[in-house]
């Protein structure tokens, strides 16, 4: 059955997307070689990693959304968009494989007149070099001829109940000013501003400078967090009041680690590397190392070892109020409390198993007995859930990682 949009790989960037056309009313099919994800969202359920709820996705399917593993599919589409993952690879470049293989599914069945689009995080170049050349052999038709084929940075804020979709601006550049138009019409059925950029480079370079952008400012609240801590002042406060300005300043706030799907990247290609996103890699990298160490301190301070301790981890997940753990600190702190001798458990309203190095993590059932049974309770994520003010009452120590308990409260990162 022909659909007039393909999105092709049905993770964080694919799903959402499809949710927004299938809303706007445009026929949609998701494509996806893995099968689980396809069986899961055929029936009816959410995914693994939590982008979407179990009644949105029944919404989508009500609404005329189709999950498949079939590659045919994608020769009966006007308009395809390419959302594969990509993740830094051991010399820490982007590993664009997932989006090599998309295209060539996509190539093989590739029609005229069809507008190709990119929403994955590439390098820039990527788009007009290896996308556009695995798309023309594959298919024996032309860029900007043929076929239109253009790039837009996936923006996404996952959960957020003010940055929706409709009301983000698209960023789009195309390989022709006819590819530009052609992806234009497309996402002006979807958001409520489209923004052209002058190519597709421009656009790439826009996902790459709004990612390490969010990086290297986390990563110097970071910093002011550690400074802060040395100095005695509550770093918080400091962030209240800076906020205040109504020039010059936005306002980040630390935190244990940064995790999401964005990955800073601080080289592309044989290029220069991107010297401050380097560093404030190496940062970031540092504060779970660092949070386990205020938590030894913390217990030494009141007569205990971190050896035999029982230590409480609440909110394990990358962001509050979901189940994705994608680059959550969790794993790597709680990997590091163990080497230390600790027991570790925790809760999560969000996350009901958790496995670390292969290992059952024990879930706490009742938050309150958990918290003064332990000898330490470390806030790694603010559920909405949880009442911090209660709990800083219940806990024998609290170390909060996100400054949301009142003043005083408990002790802050």
């Amino acid at each position: 059955m022909p659909a007039d949009l393909a999105v092709i790989g049905l993770g964080h960037h694919g799903l959402p997307l499809a949710q927004a056309a299938t809303a706007a009313g445009i026929d949609t099919i998701g494509y996806d070689t893995d099968p689980r994800p396809v069986a899961e969202l055929a029936a009816g359920r959410s995914p693994v990693d939590g982008s979407l709820t179990t009644p949105e996705i029944r919404r989508m399917l009500a609404g005329g959304f189709r999950p498949t593993t079939n590659p045919a599919e994608l020769g009966r589409v006007r308009t395809a968009v390419l959302c594969a993952p990509t993740a830094p690879g051991p010399d820490r470049t982007l590993d664009l494989t997932a989006v090599t293989d998309a295209a060539r599914a996509l190539a093989a069945r590739l029609r005229p007149h069809t507008t190709v689009l990119l929403e994955s995080p590439v390098p820039p170049g990527t788009t007009e070099g290896l996308l556009r050349e695995v798309l023309e052999e594959g298919s024996g038709l032309r860029a900007g001829r043929d076929f239109h084929l253009a790039y837009s940075p996936g923006r996404l804020d996952p959960g957020s109940r003010t940055h929706g979709y409709a009301g983000t601006p698209k960023v789009i550049g195309g390989l022709t000013p006819a590819c530009t138009e052609s992806a234009a019409a497309f996402y002006g059925r979807l958001t409520d501003k489209v923004v052209r950029a002058r190519g597709p480079r421009e656009a790439e370079t826009v996902k790459l400078l709004e990612t390490n952008f969010r990086h290297v400012n986390i990563a110097l609240v970071n910093e002011m967090a550690v400074l802060c801590h040395e100095l005695g002042v509550d770093l918080w406060d400091v962030i209240r009041c800076a906020e205040t300005k109504p020039f010059g300043f936005q306002a980040f706030r630390p935190g244990p680690g940064v995790g999401g799907h964005g990955v800073p990247v601080d080289t592309v290609g044989a290029h220069r590397p991107l010297r401050l996103v380097e560093l404030a890699g190496q940062v970031n990298e540092r504060m779970p190392q660092y949070v386990v160490r205020r938590a030894a301190t913390l217990l030494n301070e009141h007569g205990k070892s971190a050896r035999g301790a029982r230590i409480l981890l609440l909110g394990i997940t990358y962001k509050p109020d979901l189940p994705d753990r994608q680059g959550s600190p969790a794993d790597e702190i709680a990997r590091h409390l163990m080497d230390l001798g600790a027991a570790v458990s925790y809760h999560d309203p969000h996350v009901p198993d958790w496995r670390v190095r292969e290992l059952p993590v024990p879930r706490a059932d009742s938050l309150y007995e958990a918290a003064a049974h332990a000898d330490l309770t470390i806030l790694l994520q603010h559920h909405r859930t949880y009442d911090l003010q209660g709990l800083s009452v219940k806990a024998q120590l609290l170390l909060d990682t996100r400054g949301a308990t009142p003043a005083g409260a408990a002790h802050r990162l």
